[in-house]
């Protein structure tokens, strides 16, 4: 038996071995004879039917279409993004004015929050743009503070140049150099699994 004939058998037996293993199913047991058994909801669990109409005895808050599953709402504050001069991030006077309508519209709001997300255009490095989108992220929110907005209704997240355009214009890569007012309904995520 030559080497290339081996090599041909080789790959046969591990194809059909391959094939072998996708043919059995796994299986299930009965639902008799698992712990909760056939009976709904298993011993000790009410069988009472549980009202799921929003805002009546559950508790549940509607969503809304503007926000996602995780309670992030990213077009109500859009037009405020921050934007940013390349390699700084120290906030422009031209852009304080979007800060004090994001102030204004969570005072309108007192159960929301701001999700601050830095962003950074294409050039540099990943660690280094991760480090300037948290320091133009960290002066948003020193400057959100300074104008009376509470602390703990104010996160930060780098992205860095994550979500950047590669090789942009400048047109493109002064919108990437920004930092995104995202807002937090809390009440509005969908609960965790446990």
């Amino acid at each position: 038996m030559n080497l290339s004939s081996l090599k041909l058998s080789l790959v046969a037996a591990s194809a059909l071995l391959l094939l072998a293993g996708c043919t059995k199913k796994p299986d299930r047991p009965h639902p008799g004879s698992t712990v909760i058994g056939p009976q709904t909801g298993g011993p000790g669990l009410s069988t009472t039917p549980i009202d799921t109409t929003f805002g009546q005895t559950t508790g549940l808050v509607e969503r809304g279409s503007e926000f996602d599953p995780n309670g992030h709402n990213r077009t109500a504050l859009q037009a405020q993004a921050v934007l940013f001069d390349f390699d700084k991030s120290d906030i422009k006077t031209s852009e304080r004015e979007k800060l004090k309508l994001a102030k204004e519209y969570l005072d309108k709001n007192p159960t929301f929050r701001l999700l601050l997300e830095g962003h950074c255009d294409w050039r540099g490095t990943a660690e280094y743009n991760l480090g300037l989108g948290d320091r133009r992220a960290a002066a948003t929110r020193k400057h959100l503070q300074s104008l009376g907005v509470a602390a703990e209704r104010l996160e930060t997240l780098s992205k860095g140049s994550l979500e950047a355009a590669k090789n942009a214009d400048e047109a493109t890569m002064a919108k990437d150099r920004r930092v995104d007012l995202i807002v937090v309904n809390p009440a509005a995520a969908a609960p965790k699994p446990l």
